[in-house]
């Protein structure tokens, strides 16, 4: 969870910088000058769209590290390190991947996998995970990471959000185009836009962009299912990584820190649509269904 998080709040906020500058260049006058120019406006969307979602990718294990405090293990200082690192180690190998960055931190029982590539990424598991699963639970909670890497999921996700930033930025424009010309229909005077288009390309930026998160949230969703799988593959056993989700069901709510409150282990509703995860019964069952 805490990585599409992180991921999410990177490419908001990134690609506001990115609309503000062109908008400061003077982008978005050009676009305008003669009529909305449907053409260059796509181009433009998809430049910035895409631009967005890969600069957030490239920054992901970074603001990973940073957010969570996670120390990267580069000599271990105890036997559980030691352990995780030679853990993760054999399950990259097993999935042909080069080992990932192996790193630690202070929190609730959580683990995530970041990076932009299968050669620069990330496995980072709390303290809290350590001590609350026993070994074999824990190995299918770092399968299921090693899982996500050997998916690709960080990429195809990134693609994903350029798609939907794209359509984000080209409606928005269009929908503050047609408030603008609305509110400037009795004016005589031709030329760029008033305020309307750019106070109403900024509030349908957010509302689509609000809308667009469901799209990606539910391919995240789609990608979780996929992970326990590959997990259950690389454990030869399905059954550690239905006792690693049990034991995670069967946490206090309390124990999780706020960035998760929005995880797959909450119930149903408008929530679902905007959680990364589906619900931990529907994994579990997935998996019990497994030929």
């Amino acid at each position: 969870m805490k990585r599409i998080v992180l991921f999410l709040i990177t490419n908001i906020a990134v690609l506001l910088v990115l609309s503000v500058t062109a908008r400061l260049l003077g982008v978005d006058r050009f676009l305008t000058s003669n009529g909305l120019n449907m053409g260059m406006l796509l181009a433009f969307a998809a430049l910035i769209g895409f631009g967005g979602s890969f600069i957030s990718l490239l920054m992901s294990k970074t603001m990973a590290k940073w957010s969570t405090g996670a120390r990267v293990i580069a000599q271990p200082a105890n036997q559980d390190e030691a352990w995780l690192v030679n853990t993760v180690k054999r399950l990259s190998s097993k999935a042909g991947l080069p080992t990932p960055e192996v790193a630690i931190y202070d929190g609730a029982p959580n683990a995530f996998a970041t990076g932009a590539s299968k050669s620069k990424s990330l496995v980072a598991v709390s303290t809290g995970l350590m001590q609350s699963m026993n070994k074999q639970q824990v190995e299918a909670v770092l399968a299921h990471e090693v899982a996500h890497i050997q998916n690709g999921d960080m990429v195809t996700l990134t693609l994903i959000q350029g798609v939907v930033n794209t359509f984000v930025i080209f409606l928005a424009r269009v929908a503050g185009y047609a408030i603008d010309s609305f509110l400037r229909r009795d004016d005589n005077e031709s030329g760029s836009p008033g305020i309307g288009y750019w106070i109403g390309s900024i509030v349908f930026e957010i509302l689509f962009g609000i809308l667009a998160s469901i799209v990606v949230m539910y391919f995240s969703r789609k990608r979780e299912f996929r992970a326990d799988a590959g997990a259950a593959s690389l454990m030869g056993d399905r059954r550690p990584m239905i006792e690693a989700l049990r034991a995670l069901g069967n946490l206090e709510a309390g124990e999780l820190p706020k960035q998760m409150a929005a995880s797959g282990i909450a119930g149903g509703g408008m929530m679902a649509l905007f959680s990364s995860h589906p619900p931990l019964e529907s994994r579990i069952a997935a998996l019990e269904a497994a030929r």
